[in-house]
C-alpha cells in the first residue's frame, strides 16, 4: 500500500460543498482504504491504497457523489511530491511573508501556452510562478483583495487545481510521512 495525500477542491463548513470529515472518514474506510485520518474541514486527508493516484482521484469523487453529495475535483499527491512544491517555492527568503505564500496544486498539466501568456501579465503587488505540476502566488494583502485566486488559475490556464497554505501542506507531509 503507498501513502497518498487526497486534497478536496472546494470544500465548505456549510452549503452545498458541506463534506463532514467524520463521514468522510468513514465512507473511505468502508470503501477499504487503511489509515484514513482528515485535517481541519476543509477536505484534507492522508490515507493508504494500492490504487494509483489517478484512480484514487476518480474513486474518491465517486465515493463523495454518491454517499456524501457534492461533486468535487480531487487532486492526489504523495508527501514526496508536495515536499518537491515545498522546495521548489520561488517566494522564499527574507522579502516574503510564508504566511501570504500559496500553493496550488494542478490536477493535469496547463498547456504550455497558457502558462506562457499568465506569467507574461504583472499582478503587482502580487507574484505568480507556475510549473507543470504546480502554482505559486504570492499574495501581500488580504486574499479577498487579490487578482489572483484558485478559480482565477482554472480559467485562465483550463486546468482543475486547488490551494492550500504552507502550514496544510506541512501537515500533510508530516502525517504521510507517519503513516
Amino acid at each position: 500500500m503507498k501513502t497518498y495525500i487526497v486534497l478536496l477542491r472546494g470544500v465548505m463548513p456549510t452549503g452545498k460543498n458541506r463534506v463532514p470529515m467524520a463521514q468522510l472518514r468513514q465512507v473511505l474506510a468502508d470503501a477499504g482504504f487503511q489509515q484514513v485520518r482528515t485535517w481541519i474541514q476543509s477536505g484534507n486527508v492522508v490515507l493508504q491504497s494500492d490504487l494509483s493516484a489517478k484512480e484514487l482521484e476518480v474513486k474518491v469523487h465517486q465515493l463523495i457523489k454518491e454517499y456524501i453529495g457534492p461533486e468535487l475535483a480531487i487532486v492526489v499527491r504523495t508527501s514526496e511530491e508536495l515536499r518537491k512544491m515545498l522546495d521548489n517555492n520561488p517566494f522564499q527568503g527574507e522579502e516574503y511573508l510564508m504566511t501570504r505564500v500559496f500553493f496550488v496544486s494542478f490536477q493535469e498539466s496547463p498547456p504550455e501556452e497558457k502558462v506562457q501568456a499568465l506569467l507574461a501579465q504583472d499582478f503587482a503587488p502580487e507574484k505568480l510562478s507556475l510549473n507543470s505540476t504546480a502554482g505559486y502566488m504570492y499574495i501581500p494583502q488580504a486574499f479577498s483583495d487579490s487578482k489572483l485566486s484558485n478559480n482565477f488559475l482554472e480559467r485562465k490556464l483550463k486546468v482543475t487545481a486547488t490551494t492550500r497554505n504552507f502550514n496544510t501542506i506541512s501537515k500533510m507531509i508530516e502525517w504521510a510521512e507517519e503513516a
